[in-house]
């Protein structure tokens, strides 16, 4: 590892061969208009080494597991949580995982979050924004939330292709447009189901800077005007948009960070790269955004690539050196 290497990278994705071989099965290629990219564990260190990466924190990105068959999804999200417990096992001091859930089946998701975080000792649970028709904070859901609550767990945040959106309306890659609102809707459904109220001891990381929950939030806070809905957040909604944790994936700009730093401070804001489905590169200009950026000091920008992801995840603090 790399001496200088001190980054906690909450949005580090991994693909596994038997994840691509399942997709390949189904003739899935794709996610969110892009091809699947390569991936393997000696070029991941390796990049890990050269953006100065001391943990990253993976999990199975979009399209997920589920494609209509709960069979299928249960054993692939089985499959891929052995696959990071190993990884994690093999390389303790560079890696951490977020357990894969099988959803909409709650009642199998129930059973592998307790395996995932009892047996495999993995640090939380990945659930992307929309799965099949439904969004997170669906009632469907709640099951889950309550149990999710009372382990007080982490809990990340993707997007995926959102519902309805195979009604072309735009001539663009869904990841550029749809996967920000996508994350953007379940936030918004999280909010006003009361989710956000009932579930107070979860700690969610919401993926690249929260869509566009920062900059919308105080229009997001007007459904409180709609009967019924303000009974859901007692507490005022801006309140509960506070208390989320927000990455920095696609997201290291003075146009993101500025709007984001008006919501939350930098305790609340984790260094993430999205890494392998935002390239190298992209992680390098991530990193000198925010090595840039005017509004964030020296503690500040601490924070925001070490210190807030230790706050959630104090088991890391082993990876400091002495």
């Amino acid at each position: 590892m790399a001496s200088e290497a001190h980054r906690i990278d909450v949005h580090h994705h991994i693909l596994p061969k038997d994840y691509h071989h399942a997709l390949a099965g189904l003739g899935i290629t794709q996610s969110g208009g892009r091809t699947l990219p390569a991936w393997d564990i000696d070029n991941t260190l390796a990049v890990l080494d050269r953006l100065a990466i001391a943990t990253a924190i993976t999990s199975i990105s979009a399209p997920g597991v589920y494609f209509g068959d709960c069979g299928f999804a249960r054993d692939l999200a089985r499959r891929c949580n052995e696959f990071s417990a190993q990884l994690v096992s093999d390389h303790p001091r560079r890696f951490g995982a977020f357990a894969t859930l099988p959803l909409p089946d709650v009642d199998n998701a129930l059973v592998e979050l307790e395996y995932a975080l009892d047996t495999l000792k993995l640090d939380g649970v990945v659930l992307l924004a929309s799965i099949g028709n439904q969004y997170l904070g669906d009632h469907q859901f709640d099951d889950l939330f309550t149990e999710l609550n009372r382990r007080k767990a982490v809990v990340y945040v993707h997007p995926d292709v959102p519902p309805g959106s195979d009604v072309q309306t735009l001539n663009l890659s869904p990841f550029l447009v749809e996967f920000i609102f996508d994350t953007t809707r379940a936030v918004v459904n999280l909010l006003y189901s009361g989710t956000f109220e009932r579930c107070p001891d979860i700690r969610f990381i919401i993926s690249h800077a929260g869509g566009a929950v920062p900059y919308l939030a105080w229009r997001i806070s007007l459904g409180v005007a709609q009967p019924g809905l303000a009974e859901k957040v007692p507490q005022g909604p801006i309140t509960y948009l506070r208390r989320l944790y927000y990455d920095t994936a696609l997201s290291a700009s003075p146009h993101a960070l500025r709007s984001l730093q008006e919501l939350v401070d930098p305790s609340h804001i984790l260094f993430g790269s999205d890494y392998p489905f935002a390239p190298e590169p992209i992680g390098s200009a991530t990193i000198a955004g925010l090595q840039t950026y005017d509004g964030f000091d020296k503690k500040a920008r601490a924070d925001v690539e070490r210190e807030s992801a230790l706050a959630l995840f104090p088991r890391f603090r082993k990876n400091e050196k002495t």
